[in-house]
């Protein structure tokens, strides 16, 4: 490695929970390579700030998640970056560049990004340029606002870290090696070994033969989960599958509303053998192989680019692409890039690298994002590229686990040796004709529609951004879900009556000397003037997406459950009705639940327009019950965000 090598390197770190940021950092590790700095790019909670200092320049890419928070994988750097141990000044040489992840449907919008960036700068950190933020309702997704930003940060780096007389960035029509790749597991090798093991057929269920195979996956902080129960809750008539799913986990596991169970999802056989065949790969498809450093220069701290495989981990391009490559996700721009290099035909490449170009996004998003075109069915279309397939991980997307909320709450377990913690979701299998009239599946919910009862699956388990509290218990709530939305308002109501029932076994209890006549005509006072729970849900049809709707019944019959629901069909009448629509219906009862109370409300469904109408709502609900103008309601809202009392969880 040269000296001017040496004396330029970048550090590229992301915050992420589903993996976008760590998307960004990505593509902000390859913008700095072509300025030729000596890049690592690495998650926030894997460094330490006196490795901050390390570099030349920092760059950072964050996600929000919850309620303002950063996500997990840098919440460990978060504590140790608010250690008020730190002296000021201390990250004074420091130079760094950020880009945020957000979402506007949510009152703390790129919330994380900017306490980072904030508490950054009061330490000395220097940027080097403006702030970037992208907004997830943008048409062109993050790419709408992180192209013109990267455009800028080229820039900005070029001026502060010149390149030496007569040398020039890496132009974007030559090709960045990776890291790593991948080789025979065996020596050098063109022909597979004859003790190859064939891949395991796919197991038959009932019309649906090609199901992924069962193998557990290795999953950091994974936990083994054994599905007792997978029944579709809405009719077969109705255009939407959606699935009430029960799971049991060996051990105590403890969760609360709000949190989230991931699941992994693996690509089904037919789609693996039309890639591997796309590619013509089928020969050595089954073939072990292993990664390697692709020059002496890679850092042997550099993670291999499946993060749960080791270089002295053996697989096969099968298993990589079934278990480990989203081959069904919508490709990104830097993917064309990569793929033009892949190719002889002068058309193609042409098309190809019209994709890369900034002027035209809006062809792109057309192309890709609009009729949700999918990375496989980009290579069939484009069959004049081939990928080395040693270069595959670096080119195809890692599959990722999807989040899903929690519709349970955590059992008490009494009395039992064998310790299991069980978990409930309510689940929207996606399923839907595009624009150019194809049939798209979600790449989790279709696997999660294949799996069977008893079948063990890896999951993990994570805190989400509801932050329920036992203490807030003396406080009513108001609950808004849409859809599947519902789900952790169910876990929230089921565990408001744990936490009621438990403090009134404690009531019981603790009277003594003739107290209990006091403490039952309390109790009964008590049940009197409580304010009960309101929960407005949204679905279109009462007989067919009114999930949970005898539950409802049930527990409003419960003294022991102080709640009323409030349900929204849009579809069963001419003019159609909304939550929003229910909540100005019940103006005075939400009002003395939110302003007289001091309640807490919980929004959770999709983060399109519904958060936004609900506001709107709750301004006309204070402007009418409390006599406030428009700029009061408003400001009382605000009041609620920045007091905690405005949670909201929506996807």
């Amino acid at each position: 490695m040269s000296s001017t090598q040496q004396a330029r390197r970048a550090l590229v770190v992301y915050g992420s929970e589903t993996g976008s940021a760590q998307d960004v950092a990505e593509e902000m590790g390859r913008v700095a390579e072509r300025l030729r700095f000596d890049t690592e790019v690495a998650e926030l909670n894997a460094i330490s700030l006196k490795q901050l200092l390390q570099f030349n320049v920092v760059l950072i890419s964050i996600s929000t998640t919850g309620q303002g928070e950063l996500p997990s994988n840098s919440q460990k750097f978060w504590r140790a970056i608010r250690s008020a141990r730190l002296r000021p000044g201390c990250l004074q040489p420091m130079r760094f560049a950020s880009f945020g992840l957000g979402d506007t449907s949510y009152p703390k919008f790129n919330w994380a990004h900017r306490k980072l960036y904030n508490r950054l700068v009061q330490l000395g950190a220097q940027p080097i340029c403006d702030r970037g933020e992208s907004d997830e309702q943008h048409p062109e997704g993050v790419d709408g606002s992180f192209l013109p930003w990267s455009t800028n940060l080229c820039h900005r780096l070029l001026e502060n870290y010149p390149l030496p007389h007569g040398v020039d960035p890496i132009p974007d029509d030559v090709l960045l090696d990776p890291k790593w790749v991948l080789d025979f597991a065996h020596g050098s090798q063109s022909t597979p070994p004859t003790s190859t093991k064939p891949s395991p057929e796919p197991r038959s269920n009932g019309n649906a033969p090609d199901i992924p195979p069962t193998d557990l996956l290795n999953i950091p902080d994974g936990l083994t989960a054994k599905i007792t129960s997978n029944k579709r809750v809405t009719p077969t008539t109705h255009w939407q599958d959606v699935r009430h799913m029960r799971f049991e986990i060996p051990g105590t596991h403890p969760y609360s509303p709000g949190d989230v169970l991931t699941i992994y999802p693996k690509n089904f056989p037919s789609d693996v053998s039309q890639f591997l065949s796309c590619m013509d790969w089928t020969s050595i498809a089954d073939v072990p192989l292993h990664f390697v450093p692709s020059s002496p220069s890679t850092p042997p701290t550099a993670p291999p680019p499946i993060r749960q495989l080791s270089p002295d981990t053996t697989t096969t391009l099968r298993q990589l692409i079934t278990s480990h490559l989203d081959i069904l996700s919508i490709p990104r721009r830097s993917f064309f890039a990569q793929l033009a290099h892949y190719t002889t035909d002068a058309f193609h490449k042409d098309r190809l690298l019209e994709f890369t170009n900034p002027d035209y996004i809006d062809e792109l998003y057309d192309y890709t994002t609009r009729p949700r075109r999918s990375i496989l069915e980009v290579l069939q279309e484009f069959e004049s590229v081939k990928i080395p397939w040693q270069r595959l991980c670096s080119i195809i997307p890692t599959l990722r686990g999807r989040q899903f909320s929690i519709a349970s709450a955590m059992q008490p377990v009494e009395g039992r040796e064998e310790r299991i913690t069980k978990v409930e979701l309510l689940i929207a299998i996606v399923k839907y004709k595009t624009v150019i009239k194809r049939i798209r599946q979600g790449v989790a919910t279709r696997y999660i529609a294949s799996l069977a009862p008893g079948q063990d699956i890896t999951v993990t388990l994570s805190r989400g951004g509801l932050g329920v509290q036992k203490e807030e218990l003396v406080r009513p709530v108001v609950m808004v879900g849409a859809g599947t939305g519902v789900a952790p308002m169910r876990a929230l109501v089921y565990q408001r009556k744990l936490w009621r029932s438990e403090e009134k076994e404690v009531l019981r209890k603790k009277p003594q000397n003739g107290q209990g006549g006091e403490m039952k005509r309390m109790e009964e006072k008590e049940e009197d003037t409580v304010a009960k729970d309101i929960l407005f849900f949204g679905c279109r049809n009462e007989d067919k997406d009114f999930f949970f709707k005898d539950e409802w019944a049930r527990l409003q019959r419960d003294s022991g459950v102080p709640l009323h629901v409030f349900a929204a069909f849009s579809r069963d009448q001419r003019q159609k009705v909304y939550v929003q629509d229910l909540l100005r219906t019940h103006s005075s009862l939400l009002f003395s639940h939110l302003f007289h109370r001091n309640g807490i409300l919980y929004i959770c469904g999709s983060s399109g327009k519904m958060p936004q109408a609900v506001r709107e709502a709750l301004i006309e609900v204070f402007e009418k019950e409390g006599g406030m103008d428009r700029q009061g309601a408003e400001a009382y809202l605000v009041g609620m965000e920045k007091g905690g009392r405005w949670r909201q969880e929506t996807w």
